[in-house]
């Protein structure tokens, strides 16, 4: 866990202030660049090159919250608090050849999530890493080439987005991924609940919450991924870098050491005229990490608690997850995800969740005369093993929670309810209002509930 997360006040300016600057001083470079004017919509002339941008705040608060449990070594401040982050990122794409694209995205970052992303599994601020700086720092947020191949089945025009370049393609095609990315960018995607940009913002509903993917403490990893689309389906595999050690800033980038390997199955169908998704995925994390129970039997023997990294050996631990989107209206969608992984050991690189569901509803805003207006609501619980649960108890800390030697002394799933409303107040610039209720937060029913709410400002080009 990195431990030099804490933000010291600054002098002068205020860290925030300068981070907005810094943020706004990008956007002239990116709208010179970038084509102010979208192709008509029968363009099927490919792009040969983009620049898009965004930039995001977020800021979150709660209030004092009811606790009857000394605070620990990684538990959420009972006192109130309100943090910030804020980032921006230039989207730079270039065509290689036919059917090839070249991104690089380099990324500002400033801020830091509530009690430096610390407390709470089902973490409330996807926008919120487990790095933070009380100023601005650049990163290559990622690098890859993307290949598509092509084999018929139709064509279908390919607007252009932020890691997309405008054009046309074929229904049935082979994409292969490679080089530096998110492994959500491309497995667990969901239309309703994946962006903490634009919809949700609390991890384990943004993402599945025990899927445990690979990531520096950033997100991102190193891998390759083959996706092939045919017709009503779509298959996906993927290998990739997990961190050097669990939750590290760094990856092991020595090939086969540590690594995970994952594959998904989508099928696309039509109900009632309304089309949907639903997504299996299987992964499985092989790296050096911790039996949990061989740490719980250690502190029972000795009194004393040893470090993880003398625990570490290599081991597999395995997961999956469901993932459903579906359409009901031309203007309401709901989605579901279960998840769930091996609870025997550490938690390598998201979050501390064995089992997970949540279930949401999304609604645009037509019926109220605001078409891009988007309204959202959703509950997920968040539940650990056994030996996760003892491994707490004795003292153990995880990736985000830890309440210290004998917490949580009574045990209670992690429930997290989200509502959101997101303004399109001009065709680049929206404004979200977010509400979170987290009960038994870090799976101690002696604290809490706490309740969350968050401002978001992001704009896009």
């Amino acid at each position: 866990m990195i431990k030099d997360r804490i933000g010291m006040p600054s002098r002068g300016t205020q860290p925030w202030l300068r981070g907005a600057l810094l943020a706004l001083s990008l956007w002239p470079a990116i709208a010179l660049a970038a084509d102010p004017e979208p192709p008509p919509d029968d363009t099927a002339a490919p792009e040969n090159w983009a620049v898009h941008g965004q930039s995001t705040l977020l800021f979150q608060y709660h209030p004092g919250f009811g606790s009857s449990v000394p605070t620990g070594p990684q538990s959420l401040d009972s006192g109130r608090r309100g943090d910030e982050t804020l980032d921006a990122t230039i989207y730079a794409g270039l065509r290689l050849w036919s059917g090839a694209e070249f991104w690089i995205n380099p990324e500002a970052d400033q801020g830091f999530g509530l009690q430096n992303t610390l407390g709470i599994a089902g973490f409330t601020s996807g926008e919120a890493y487990k790095v933070g700086q009380t100023d601005p720092y650049y990163r290559m947020a990622r690098a890859f080439i993307r290949q598509t191949i092509g084999l018929g089945g139709g064509t279908e025009k390919v607007d252009p987005d932020q890691n997309v370049l405008g054009g046309m393609r074929d229904n049935n095609r082979v994409v292969i991924t490679f080089g530096k990315l998110s492994v959500t960018d491309i497995f667990d995607i969901n239309t309703y609940a994946h962006d903490p940009r634009a919809d949700f913002m609390n991890w384990s509903l943004i993402d599945s919450g025990a899927f445990d993917y690979a990531a520096d403490s950033w997100g991102f990893t190193y891998g390759a991924a083959v996706e092939w689309y045919q017709d009503w389906w779509t298959l996906r595999a993927g290998l990739f870098d997990l961190s050097a050690t669990p939750n590290s800033e760094h990856l092991d980038l020595r090939p086969g050491q540590q690594f995970e390997a994952v594959v998904e199955a989508e099928e696309r169908h039509t109900i009632f005229g309304q089309p949907g998704k639903l997504k299996v995925l299987l992964y499985v994390n092989r790296g050096l990490m911790t039996r949990l129970s061989t740490f719980t039997q250690i502190v029972a023997a000795t009194g004393v608690a040893p470090t993880l990294a003398s625990l570490r050996h290599l081991n597999d631990r395995p997961g999956g997850a469901l993932n459903l989107e579906q359409s009901l209206t031309s203007d309401l969608g709901m989605f579901a995800r279960l998840s769930m992984a091996d609870g025997r050991y550490e938690t390598f690189d998201f979050t501390d969740i064995d089992q997970s569901a949540a279930v949401g509803l999304s609604m645009k805003g037509a019926r109220w005369g605001r078409d891009d207006d988007v309204a959202g609501a959703a509950f997920v619980v968040n539940e650990i093993s056994r030996d996760r649960l003892n491994f707490f108890r004795a003292g153990g800390l995880g990736l985000l929670v830890g309440d210290g030697l004998g917490q949580p002394g009574s045990y209670g799933p992690e429930q997290i309810f989200e509502t959101y409303y997101n303004v399109a107040a001009t065709k680049w610039l929206n404004v979200t209002v977010d509400y979170q209720l987290v009960n038994h937060p870090a799976y101690n029913a002696g604290r809490g509930p706490v309740h969350v709410f968050g401002f978001r400002l992001h704009a896009q080009i």
